[in-house]
């Protein structure tokens, strides 16, 4: 069970989400100890109900709900963000409670048409950019921050306990019941959740960088209210694509184990030159690690073996993902293996170059399947340039 302070925000605010520890894939490909998925209830003159929950939280999530208002009727839903693991329960609440009303971005409205059978455009209320909803002392201000990460996306500011209600922004992976620190799965989560809509992260940063925020409420993990400026100070980090940390990732796709044995090898000569270095077997890890940890340092190097006159494919499925989570602002070295025909170097080059801002770091180096000590040389160059 969850230790309830972690979303716990005030009297009038109360935490209905549903912790599920037993997920072990997000969204079918993100490995996870758990999720959490939040909802939060207001309870006023007027009531509002912050989002719904994924289907595999129903249950909890009703139980909540029923616990915190009692005999009272919610008048509000407020639709931050359309994604099923948030709205699954839109429709089953709306017919539960026949005079709430939705509220949305207009975005959002139109996706209700998509996901349900149900018509509950009747009961649909659009709201716009700095619109407010007052629910008695507690008064719901909208921003809209339309890519992070769907087009519907909409922040919700309570003026009065200056709570910020940010969608799946400054959310993370694993259950509530793990306990994590924030930090601990944030960045794992940003960068393959939301990494790539760095330009509206920064837009909605801007916006919101004038209010007073005291508590911030995300859809997944723990309600922040301490280390706020290190929380928001991170996501202005890599939403801006700057590194986060100084050193080497060094992600290999070796075969037989030779490309393997080179690699590890450069990684303890450049950490004997006060490196820090970071490696990865990509045929053991999981891609969305690497994502991550690419992200995270300034440089990187990668090293595949050549395989049917191709990038190695888990290598390849790496560089796939960095290009579609629009990785950039990088320098990067390429090392490569092949017996009788090398080809894997200028493949991977060649991802890099549709990529912006990124440094391919000369020499890029071959091997011919082993490293020799004739091949010296040429990984001494490497790391030189590197550190430049």
């Amino acid at each position: 069970m969850y230790d309830k302070s972690r979303v716990f925000i005030s009297d009038d605010i109360r935490f209905t989400g549903a912790d599920d520890p037993e997920l072990e894939k997000f969204e079918s490909q993100y490995p996870t100890e758990g999720i959490s998925y939040n909802s939060y209830v207001i309870l006023d003159e007027k009531t509002a109900i912050m989002d719904t929950v994924d289907e595999r939280g129903s249950e909890q999530f009703f139980d909540n709900l029923k616990a915190e208002l009692k005999d009272r009727k919610p008048d509000y839903l407020i639709i931050q963000h359309m994604e099923p693991d948030h709205s699954e329960n839109v429709e089953k609440l709306a017919l539960m409670y026949p005079d709430m009303k939705l509220v949305g971005s207009a975005v959002a409205g139109n996706l209700l048409k998509q996901f349900f059978e149900t018509d509950l455009s009747g009961r649909f209320s659009e709201v716009k950019e700095g619109d407010t909803l007052s629910l008695g002392k507690h008064t719901l201000q909208f921003f809209t921050a339309p890519m992070v990460h769907w087009p519907e996306v909409i922040v919700t500011y309570e003026q009065s306990e200056k709570v910020l209600f940010s969608a799946d922004a400054f959310g993370t992976f694993s259950a509530l019941e793990n306990n994590e620190e924030w930090i601990a799965d944030a960045s794992h989560y940003y960068f393959n959740i939301v990494g790539k809509h760095g330009a509206s992260v920064q837009a909605l940063l801007k916006k919101v960088s004038g209010l007073d925020i005291r508590t911030i409420a995300p859809l997944h993990g723990p309600v922040h209210k301490d280390d706020l400026d290190l929380i928001i100070g991170k996501y202005d980090t890599w939403s801006s694509y700057e590194p986060d940390r100084s050193g080497i990732f060094m992600p290999y796709a070796s075969i037989h184990g030779n490309t393997k044995r080179a690699v590890l090898q450069f990684a303890k000569e450049l950490e004997e030159m006060g490196e820090t270095v970071v490696t990865m077997d990509l045929t053991e890890e999981d891609v969305t690690e690497a994502v991550e940890q690419a992200f995270l340092y300034d440089r990187m190097i990668v090293a595949s073996s050549t395989y049917d006159l191709e990038i190695f494919p888990c290598m390849n499925d790496l560089l796939h993902h960095l290009k579609i989570k629009n990785f950039q602002k990088r320098r990067v070295g390429i090392i490569e293996n092949g017996s009788w025909a090398p080809a894997a170097g200028r493949k991977m080059k060649e991802y890099f170059e549709g990529m912006k801002d990124i440094t391919v770091v000369e020499p890029m180096i071959t091997i011919k399947s082993v490293r020799k000590p004739a091949d010296d040389d040429k990984f001494k160059a490497l790391a030189e340039a590197m550190r430049k």
